[in-house]
């Protein structure tokens, strides 16, 4: 049932790096055109750094880890694409739909694929005053190991809960230069990290051990927004309370929160969040990328 493209079937079949990629940033977590843009950087900086990007999805009823140049625009152009989550892909297969995939449905289908490493921009977690409101994000962590690149979790979030969360669920959690867990638009939060590696060999070394153990969970691998373009802790606390208020007083619940809040926090922000979204999806791209790579570069020195 799963398509994969034949580029990326043929890195996957010589050991070559891979990195899965999510399309829900693209069709619903960005606006047009900077969702272009996105998927335009994200790709390139896979590719810089010496693997092969692949972008999953549900296009027209197929899972599939890759898209094709026709279907990225249709995606882009969200003509009738729908925000996909791990639990609502077989619907979407069934009914032949376009299916933007959330971290946990990426991670579901990169899993059944043997993809290692995964590039998105934060994780969901646990939502603001609402502590039963948990994202799938959570669990597919749980159940998937893989590496996981990411700018913390997204700041619109209960970061201290989601937090506590992955620490109960034992989700390793490593900081990439950095000894705070990053909150998305804002590298100051307040949590401290334990694992702190300088050196991507490190993390890979730390990932192996991880998998010889037998563990099946994900491990987090978390940096920083870049440092000129990261928005201050405060301000976007401010903007997150707001944009709350709003979604609050039009009811919108459900998987349309999230991107309700995000274009709420852009325009609350002037359109700041969204330069930071940009840079930071492209960093944990390049970094995946260089992760994927020296995994590559270890699996076969094991195996010669």
């Amino acid at each position: 049932m799963l398509r994969v493209l034949p580029n990326v079937d043929a890195a996957l079949r010589a050991g070559a790096p891979v990195v899965a990629l999510e399309s829900s940033v693209f069709a619903q977590g960005l606006p047009i055109p900077q969702n272009r843009e996105a998927a335009t950087r994200m790709l390139s900086a896979v590719e810089r750094a010496g693997a092969t990007p692949a972008i999953t999805a549900v296009a027209r009823g197929t899972p599939t880890i890759g898209l094709e140049p026709e279907e990225l625009v249709r995606f882009l152009r969200r003509d009738g694409v729908q925000k996909v989550s791990a639990r609502d892909i077989p619907f979407a297969v069934a009914t032949d739909r376009d299916g933007a995939t959330t971290v946990a449905a990426s991670l579901a289908l990169a899993k059944l694929a043997g993809i290692e490493v995964f590039a998105t921009g934060g994780i969901g977690g646990v939502h603001r005053d609402a502590p039963f409101d948990e994202s799938a994000d959570l669990a597919e962590l749980a159940r998937t190991p893989m590496l996981v690149v990411c700018a913390g979790a997204k700041s619109i979030l209960d970061l201290p809960a989601t937090w506590e969360r992955l620490e109960s669920i034992g989700v390793p959690v490593i900081g990439y230069r950095t000894r705070e867990f990053p909150g998305f638009f804002s590298a100051e939060t307040g949590i401290a990290l334990e694992a702190v590696a300088d050196d991507c060999d490190e993390i890979v070394s730390a990932f192996e051990a991880h998998r010889a153990l037998g563990r099946t969970q994900a491990m987090l691998v978390v940096q920083s927004a870049p440092a000129a373009l990261a928005i201050a802790r405060d301000v976007i606390d401010l903007a997150v309370r707001e944009a709350q208020q709003e979604c609050a007083k039009t009811r919108i619940t459900g998987s349309k929160v999230t991107p309700f809040l995000l274009d709420a926090v852009s325009r609350l922000t002037g359109g700041t969040s969204v330069s930071v979204n940009l840079a930071l999806l492209e960093q944990n791209a390049a970094l995946a990328g260089t992760l994927a790579t020296i995994c590559s570069v270890h699996a076969k020195g094991r195996s010669a």
